[in-house]
């Protein structure tokens, strides 16, 4: 007789690579955030850089590369972040991956 596999199919679990590496939380993620100002105006934020990396010339670069105004804030309960001015999560993410800064699957995209 002929073998057939069948797969049954189950739930899926949106944790399990989170039991299976021993813990939830335990992976450091960078934050791109974009918030609504007034009207067409937006800001960018990313927090949760290493604190290694020196954020005043990050920021230099970025302001430089993109064309935009930022500064680095420093906030009580999210330490240092940077502040860009337009919505520019995408040409963050990039920047970070293209100077081998963070991986793709260490930085979230959160927004519209």
């Amino acid at each position: 007789m002929v073998g057939l596999e069948i797969e049954i199919p189950c739930a899926f679990d949106p944790f399990a690579d989170a039991k299976q590496s021993g813990g939830g939380g335990t992976k450091e993620y960078v934050h791109i955030r974009i918030q609504q100002r007034n009207g067409k105006k937006s800001l960018t934020t990313v927090q949760g850089l290493p604190k290694e990396l020196s954020y005043e010339r990050i920021l230099k670069t970025l302001k430089k590369d993109f064309c935009c105004n930022g500064n680095v804030v420093q906030d009580k309960e999210l330490g240092k972040v940077i502040q860009l001015q337009g919505d520019q999560r995408k040409n963050v993410q990039n920047f970070l991956v293209n100077q081998n800064l963070l991986k793709k699957d260490q930085i979230k995209i959160h927004g519209f």
